[in-house]
């Protein structure tokens, strides 16, 4: 945990300057880094707790009733009050405080209690409408698969009310300048997670079907799965009291103030209920190509479950970079927002954006080119075969097509949220959701069934470059301009700094797949290190060359922030 006591991002700027925003990388990356060291531990845990799990449940019918259960309650969180959270709450805390810092905390003690009221009663409403869920989800599960999906989701719907409150203590931690927990704490978690998935291989014989999983082993993954949940959320409990926040139940809201929170977030709702409607037809779908594979008798392991962990996978370069410079920077946007400085805003916008771009093109190229060695190395174990891999790969690719669009566009969405807009995020996410439904209809429509899950990958990358190109147009417009020269600019120097690392990669690649079967755990691994390695060099050599400087800055902000630096 780090509590910063002057000069973080949570905090007033001081003596009127606006070196601190405006001054370049520094200051943000510095945050930014503090952040990304602890989701760095989180998201490597990580990696092992989905290796664990999937060769546990492998990624047949037993991991896709398991992985579609486990998203329920994420799902819900993220419908009611996630996209709230990130939009309304964080704006609003920030000028709750900028207005007067004792009004701001008892703000934080009505908005936590009354959080802590409405999590309990909808973990209880959903836990009862568990069924409903899965049949949204999942179609066509039936027989054992659904109704051992359904008992998972009974088992994992607690997890809502702990979600929400480690978010909203998250969220007054960052407010307070303190970010280091809330990155730190899922590591918990992944160690939970990974126990139970070492205890459940090592109780099994094989692979284990809906049909022939035994109760024993039913409570071990869901007790296992939400226990560490729990501990997550209670990890953050000392940081809280560390930074001085004492948790006072209160109701007292003032005139007008969830009047704001409602009038805020009601079009916040409309976005989330918009993705998340998106979402129930990309899973619905998913699982539906995976239950027609294994009717038709080609196999399991083209449904849900391969597009789930691809889609982690997806998910980390962004974790550890594109969501820590977000989450340093919403508070200091929304403080110029407040105070009018659409110049500073629109230069910690720019920072931020190019800066993350630094970390997230490479880690796309690389997942494009060695996308088979990486899944090979992580999933191909115990229940798990190299060809199961290699479908997840192949949804990996496609994703990694996403991967810049879908950084560059969720960080466009909080410059909106900075100036306490929800409505125009939610008007470009309606265009953005047609287009993802769309695109996942198309693929499942047309392509064989091995495919369908890689179409939909495929589509959400278009969907993000749609929303991408709306969200800069409509936001170019909203600031005046958003120092576009030096965001394409930069991202094209960073373009052909990258292709060296793809050329060194690719040839890797091919060299090891001519003289060995990459398809096995070592020279999968032998492929992955070179090839990242090497490209990696020479993305750094050429990026000087091209005098990228926040490449420069990125290096020596984040090696400070190194243990033992």
């Amino acid at each position: 945990m780090d509590t910063r006591t002057g000069g973080g991002p949570g905090e007033p700027p001081k003596g009127g300057g606006t070196g601190q925003a405006t001054g370049g990388g520094g200051g943000l990356l510095r945050s930014g880094a503090i952040m990304a060291v602890g989701t760095l531990a989180s998201r490597v845990t990580g990696f092992l707790r989905t290796a664990v799990i999937v060769a546990a449940l492998g990624t047949g019918m037993l991991a896709n009733a398991y992985n579609t259960a486990n998203t329920v309650p994420n799902q819900i969180y993220d419908l009611l009050l996630g996209g709230i959270l990130v939009s309304v709450i964080v704006p609003l805390l920030v000028r709750a405080k900028e207005r007067d810092r004792e009004y701001g905390e008892r703000y934080e003690q009505r908005v936590f209690t009354l959080a802590v009221i409405g999590l309990a009663v909808l973990t209880v409403v959903a836990v009862l409408c568990a069924p409903l869920f899965i049949d949204i989800l999942a179609g066509s599960f039936t027989g054992d698969q659904r109704d051992v999906a359904i008992l998972f989701a009974r088992f994992f719907l607690p997890q809502l009310f702990f979600y929400g409150v480690g978010a909203f203590a998250g969220a007054i931690l960052n407010t307070r300048g303190s970010f280091g927990a809330p990155m730190w704490a899922p590591v918990l978690n992944n160690i939970v997670v990974i126990a139970i998935g070492g205890a459940f291989l090592a109780i099994t014989a094989g692979p284990v079907t809906p049909s022939d999983i035994t109760d024993g082993q039913m409570m071990l993954l869901s007790l296992g799965t939400t226990g560490g949940i729990v501990l997550q959320t209670v990890a953050l409990w000392p940081s809280l009291r560390r930074v001085g926040f004492r948790w006072r139940p209160r109701l007292d809201f003032q005139r007008g103030e969830i009047g704001e929170v409602l009038r805020l977030g009601a079009w916040t709702l409309v976005y989330v209920v918009a993705t998340q409607a998106a979402f129930a037809v990309v899973t619905a779908l998913a699982n539906r190509a995976g239950n027609l594979a294994v009717d038709e008798g080609i196999g399991e392991g083209y449904g849900y479950t391969p597009y789930f962990n691809a889609y982690q996978l997806f998910q980390l370069p962004y974790a550890i970079v594109g969501v820590s410079v977000i989450t340093a920077l919403l508070p200091r946007m929304s403080r110029f927002a407040a105070e009018g400085k659409t110049a500073d805003l629109r230069a910690a916008f720019s920072t931020g954006l190019r800066l993350s771009s630094v970390i997230i093109m490479p880690a796309a190229a690389l997942m494009l080119v060695l996308g088979p060695e990486i899944t090979t190395v992580l999933f191909a174990h115990g229940n798990t075969s190299a060809d199961d891999a290699l479908v997840i790969a192949r949804v990996m690719q496609m994703f990694a097509i996403a991967l810049v669009p879908f950084s560059i566009y969720q960080l466009m969405l909080r410059v909106f949220y900075a100036h306490r807009d929800t409505r125009t995020p939610a008007l470009i996410g309606m265009v953005t959701v047609t287009t993802n439904i769309i695109m996942a209809f198309t693929a499942y429509s047309v392509l064989d069934v091995r495919w369908i899950v890689v179409g939909i990958a495929g589509g959400f990358a278009i969907t993000n470059v749609v929303g991408t190109l709306t969200c800069w147009l409509v936001l170019r417009r909203k600031l005046g301009g958003i120092d576009g020269r030096r965001i394409v600019g930069g991202h094209l120097k960073l373009a052909v700094a990258i292709w060296p690392l793809i050329g060194f990669a690719y040839a890797t690649h091919t060299v090891a797949d001519a003289v060995g079967d990459t398809s096995t755990l070592v020279p999968a691994l032998i492929t992955l290190v070179v090839g990242s390695a090497g490209g990696g060099i020479l993305y750094l050599v050429f990026a000087k060359l091209l005098r990228v400087d926040e490449v420069q800055t990125a290096i020596s902000t984040f090696a400070r922030k190194l243990p033992g630096r």
